[in-house]
């Protein structure tokens, strides 16, 4: 199976105070990092990432860093969660032949569990052509933090 996979950091929520009063926090997804939000513990990023998958079995790892402009920067937490559940979602749409013009269909509900850093459940949806996850995590690590992410799964057609 390969897809493209959109990360979209939504928000961060009470994050870990690493200057004075304050941080600088931006996320980084695998190889690819969010714009930093200066000065703020709750930013809004709305930023989207995407990536090409040949598999999505995995995790993704996410993690939080306050930005410094003359020494390293300092993590803020990480969190991870799986990608099977998309994978799942996708054999179900194929099975239920859902297309961009179905509307919206839940698929499946991801509980917080041990192995992942959901907060509250998680709704993984078909919505206008993309599997959607939106996902509410605790930060690991750290004193405090929640991120807020969606993930968007598109199949890619195969040869």
């Amino acid at each position: 199976m390969v897809g493209l996979l959109k990360v979209v950091i939504v928000e961060g929520k009470r994050l870990a105070i690493r200057d004075f009063t304050s941080s600088d926090p931006y996320v980084v997804v695998k190889v690819e990092k969010t714009k930093v939000i200066n000065s703020c513990l709750n930013p809004i990023w709305n930023e989207e990432l995407t990536f090409t998958v040949e598999e999505p079995t995995g995790f993704l790892e996410l993690e939080v860093f306050d930005w410094d402009r003359f020494k390293s920067d300092d993590k803020m937490g990480k969190a991870s969660l799986s990608l099977q559940p998309l994978v799942s979602a996708s054999k179900l749409k194929k099975a239920l032949k859902l297309t961009a013009g179905d509307g919206e269909t839940n698929l499946r509900k991801v509980a917080p569990e041990r192995d992942n850093c959901l907060l509250v459940d998680s709704i993984i949806t078909w919505v206008k052509g993309e599997i959607v996850q939106d996902a509410y995590l605790k930060l690991q690590d750290v004193e405090s933090g929640e991120l807020h992410v969606k993930l968007k799964w598109t199949d890619l057609p195969t040869n």
